[in-house]
């Protein structure tokens, strides 16, 4: 019985040091994810902006530009996955990846080869280890992004369409990223951001708020200096940038909102097995105090018995 008794206390303490982490990450997280969502909506003026100003050259100008208009033959499509660098998220990669190969999955049943770009730690060990080719990885910003980060990133994607298609260059680009919507609701979700798909300015957002109706309807007018061609290739840069600053920032959010949930659920599941464990634990001392007193009185009345035969 002694023995059981000690089996469950060292459950109890090694449980107990579990919660203290858990417990920990939780706090962590719920701090930070208050930074992010701060972070996401700072941002988004500037892409909602970008994004009106990106969309009225390319609805009013009338431009064949080669990121605005569809190519007539899709070989390869490159897809940029943006996920966490470290796991204590719940499902939440499980989620990203899936929503990943789903896109994947299409893009091949539409005949397109697809060239892989990942960000975070857990996108790039889930390809590698399946022996999936991936042309470019970034880890180690997953939970704080930067704009520089993002323009690294739009760089390469973009040198990668304006490739040709002997140097596997690519003929679209998607971004497959978890969409923050509030603490306890964040959805992953794929977009193509090339050819340019003109999206509402809410969409960009990822503070979960909305422009009016008004704004969003009514463009201003401009006068397109020295040429609209020109200024799409200036503007659309900056628009992917954002769009991928945008991106990292709503999956920023979202992780840290998934490893607090996580957390906490693991903290709440350490209380309850330490109570279970406690329990055990009183009712094997009980067994053995009651075992004690048994084998005292056994023998209290094995001496009884010997004393009156003599």
């Amino acid at each position: 019985m002694g023995a059981q008794q000690r089996v469950f206390k060292q459950k109890i303490r090694s449980t107990s040091s579990l919660r203290k982490i858990f417990k920990a990450m939780e706090l962590i997280a719920a701090s930070r994810i208050q930074k992010a969502i701060a972070r996401s909506q700072a941002a988004s003026p500037y892409a909602n902006a970008l994004t009106r100003a990106v969309s009225a050259v390319a609805s009013e100008s009338n431009v064949d530009h080669v990121l605005t208009s569809e190519p007539e033959n899709v070989s390869r499509a490159a897809v940029l996955v943006v996920g966490p660098d470290r796991g204590f998220a719940g499902a939440y990669s499980a989620n990203l990846l899936r929503e990943a190969e789903e896109l994947i999955r299409l893009l091949h049943s539409e005949g397109k080869d697809v060239s892989l770009f990942t960000v975070g730690g857990k996108a790039e060990n889930y390809y590698t280890f399946r022996d999936r080719a991936i042309v470019q990885a970034w880890t180690g910003f997953s939970e704080t992004p930067t704009a520089e980060k993002a323009r690294e990133i739009g760089e390469a994607l973009l040198q990668s369409f304006n490739a040709e298609s002997a140097e596997n260059g690519v003929d679209e680009i998607y971004i497959v990223f978890t969409k923050f919507v509030s603490s306890v609701k964040h959805d992953p979700e794929y977009r193509r951001l090339l050819p340019l798909e003109v999206v509402d300015a809410d969409e960009v957002a990822t503070g979960g708020t909305s422009a009016p109706a008004n704004d969003a309807a009514a463009f201003p007018l401009y006068e397109f200096e020295p040429s609209a061609e020109a200024v799409l290739d200036s503007l659309l840069p900056r628009y992917i940038d954002s769009r991928v600053l945008s991106a990292l920032l709503s999956a920023s959010a979202s992780e840290q909102a998934s490893r607090q949930a996580a957390m906490k659920t693991a903290t709440d599941n350490a209380d309850d097995l330490i109570k279970t464990y406690t329990r055990l634990a009183n009712t094997a001392r009980q067994a053995e105090i009651t075992q004690e007193l048994t084998e005292i009185v056994g023998g209290a009345d094995a001496l009884a018995a010997s004393s009156a035969g003599d």
